[in-house]
């Protein structure tokens, strides 16, 4: 029994952080998981940039609704859905992600929650547990499926080598230079084949 892990930005959607970054004219936003891998250290830091700005969740969410996902990643999560299980396992919130899951046919997703404030501000989030992409694949096969994972940053690197089959998608230059045993792959048709083969 397999179960595919598959991270939800930069692999399905378009960085979140980076589209708020660019519709909010805040530069610095943009910096990501592929970035900078400590994620506590990454969100307290976008925290205190939208409380300097006073900014909250209604105007990330307005950008939010703009976000289309990327071509072909519906009707790949589709078929890949077809022939195997298929969890997102997304260091996003779901006050970001539920507009995203919509227009990708409801697929299912774990990630955290934010803590905001009666007038929107964002004042903290929770991590629904410590290292949520690695733990959940081993969850997974402490229940008997086999995972295959693919992500592109480094938030995605514990699941993806604790896998079965794990690969990088739309990945940084890097990334795959500091993982040289990795299939990195740019197609979801790529993908696809590798995730069919994997289960053979």
């Amino acid at each position: 029994m397999y179960i595919t892990c598959l991270d939800l930005e930069g692999v399905l959607v378009p960085e979140i952080w980076i589209a708020f970054a660019e519709a909010s004219n805040i530069p610095e936003l943009k910096r990501t998981t592929r970035d900078e891998p400590d994620y506590n250290k990454l969100m307290n830091w976008r925290l205190e940039i939208l409380k300097q700005h006073n900014l909250g969740l209604k105007e990330i969410q307005d950008t939010i609704a703009t976000i289309d996902p990327i071509p072909g990643a519906k009707e790949f999560l589709d078929e890949l859905r077809s022939i195997t299980q298929v969890i997102i396992i997304s260091d996003t919130f779901t006050q970001f992600a539920t507009p995203l899951m919509k227009k990708l046919g409801w697929p299912t997703i774990f990630c955290n929650s934010l803590e905001v404030a009666p007038d929107g501000e964002i004042t903290g989030f929770k991590m629904r547990i410590e290292n949520s992409k690695y733990t959940t694949v081993k969850a997974l096969q402490s229940i008997g499926y086999e995972t295959i994972a693919s992500g592109d940053s480094y938030n995605d690197l514990g699941m993806i080598h604790a896998s079965k089959a794990g690969f990088l998608f739309k990945s940084t230059d890097k990334i795959k230079a500091d993982n040289p045993n990795l299939m990195a792959y740019e197609t979801y048709d790529e993908l696809l084949e590798a995730i069919k083969k994997a289960m053979e």
